[in-house]
């Protein structure tokens, strides 16, 4: 018997697989993708890998080298079991996992270092917080509620912050993916988690502005 996430059965490491296979097929893939789809309610999306710059898309000139989404590749919506998981996985084995940002979750990123600061001052004032990932590239993602990527600017000016990008601080909302950990991002290593999803703030993350202020802060820092 298959190893179960909820219910959901995982396809065993024998069991046949269908269309590319560039890549080994690795039942972890699944299982990891299932606890997205299932356990946080993420929608998926099967994403690029890149070695010496060169994307896996196989598009010449690609603007985004291992770090964008299969166009090909069929999106793994929220709440997808395991088994369905594996199905299309099946199809795109050793694919990148991509989250789409804006549905339940936006992102506010900022500079590793200051993030890492940022969330040690965070936990220690007891704030709510959601996820936060750690990119390859050296930047910190703090998951946060819907419609922060909109309202930053605003928010930010109402906080004493004129320039976002003078901070270093971004929003990304919808439209956007993300490279979610375990998978390689670009050709330059694993995301890692800084702070793992939980029951009680994946499905809910907290509002920006519970956090922008000591994100804004630590970033303006990092920088002088």
């Amino acid at each position: 018997m298959g190893f179960t996430i909820g219910g959901m059965r995982e396809m065993r490491p024998g069991a046949r697989r269908r269309g590319r296979t560039d890549r080994p097929f690795r039942p972890s893939e699944c299982t990891t993708v299932a606890e997205y789809t299932g356990l946080w309610g993420w929608d998926v999306m099967p994403g690029a890998r890149a070695a010496a710059g060169v994307c896996s898309c196989g598009r010449a000139g690609c603007r985004a080298p291992g770090a964008h989404p299969l166009e090909f590749a069929p999106r793994v919506p929220a709440g997808a079991t395991l088994d369905e998981v594996c199905r299309a996985w099946a199809e795109v084995p050793g694919a990148a996992v991509m989250l789409a940002v804006g549905r339940t979750f936006d992102v506010l990123e900022v500079a590793e270092p200051a993030g890492r600061c940022a969330l040690v001052r965070l936990e220690r004032m007891g704030l709510p917080l959601g996820p936060v990932a750690a990119t390859p590239d050296g930047r910190a993602q703090f998951f946060v509620a819907p419609g922060a990527a909109a309202g930053l600017p605003a928010l930010l000016y109402r906080m004493g912050w004129d320039d976002p990008a003078a901070l270093g601080l971004r929003g990304l909302g919808p439209g956007t993916w993300i490279t979610a950990p375990p998978s390689d991002r670009g050709g330059l290593g694993p995301v890692r988690w800084l702070r793992s999803p939980a029951l009680d703030t994946a499905t809910r993350p907290p509002e920006a502005r519970l956090l922008l202020g000591t994100l804004a802060y630590m970033a303006h820092r990092a920088r002088t």
